[in-house]
């Protein structure tokens, strides 16, 4: 990894379990103060134990991500505190329901497109001027390969994926001239729960752990990082 993330302030969304978990934790162990954002307040105090122990600190945010007005007032919240933001780890998300489009309830599409697209868009809104203010934003958001397939059942996560690569690259392609760096990462399969539900037949052990893909997470975190609107596959590095 390039770039020292010592002393940068780093949001991260579903930062109680999976990828965020273990992206907030190596955040802390190199030296970043993390804001882990996460709707259970018990596995993000677990979280905060388990940071102290690393010798880090954090700020603990329990908060629904479909609770948009909650996300405009995150934004003044660190402004307030920090008046930066220097990373932003947008990786919750939710698989919705498997099924037929035409089987689909419309509650459960619109809160897949709300956590999915509708709160990163929400936090891009709110965290943008932050990011700004860092002499290094970076902006990850965490894709997946259903984004650019078609499989039946699949549908409203993968609509949901391919509006937020859209809504990411964009984002970059408007943050070009800034500060502010902006990518896509596609982890493919690992041992978390959403791919647990997704597959539950699966051999969970013939995966790798969210682990493996910290390294990548953290460079394209980094101030280091000079990459601006890409999508990242871990299986391709």
């Amino acid at each position: 990894m390039s770039g020292s993330l010592a002393d940068r302030i780093v949001l991260v969304t579903g930062a109680s379990r999976g990828i965020g978990r273990v992206c907030a934790l190596a955040l802390a162990k190199a030296g970043a103060h993390v804001i882990a954002v996460a709707r259970t307040q018990g596995a993000l105090e677990e979280l905060d134990d388990e940071i102290r122990s690393l010798g880090g600190t954090a700020t603990l945010v329990p908060l629904d991500l479909k609770d948009m007005p909650a996300l405009d007032r995150l934004g003044g919240s660190i402004f307030e505190r920090w008046g930066r933001l220097d990373g932003f780890l947008g990786n919750a998300g939710m698989l919705g329901v498997l099924t037929p489009l035409s089987h689909l309830e419309p509650k459960a599409f619109e809160q897949t497109m709300a956590v999915n697209v509708g709160a990163n868009w929400r936090l891009i809104r709110s965290l943008d001027p932050l990011l700004r203010q860092s002499g290094a934003g970076r902006v990850v958001f965490v894709t997946s390969g259903a984004a650019q397939k078609h499989t039946p059942f699949w549908g409203i996560y993968a609509a949901s994926k391919a509006a937020l690569e859209s809504l990411a690259l964009t984002y970059a392609a408007e943050c070009a001239t800034t500060n502010v760096k902006v990518n896509l990462f596609n982890p493919g399969p690992l041992r978390t729960a959403m791919r647990a539900k997704a597959f539950p037949g699966e051999d969970p052990m013939t995966l790798q752990p969210p682990e493996a893909v910290v390294p990548a997470i953290l460079d394209l975190l980094s101030p280091a990082c000079t990459a601006n609107g890409e999508r990242v596959n871990f299986r391709n590095l």
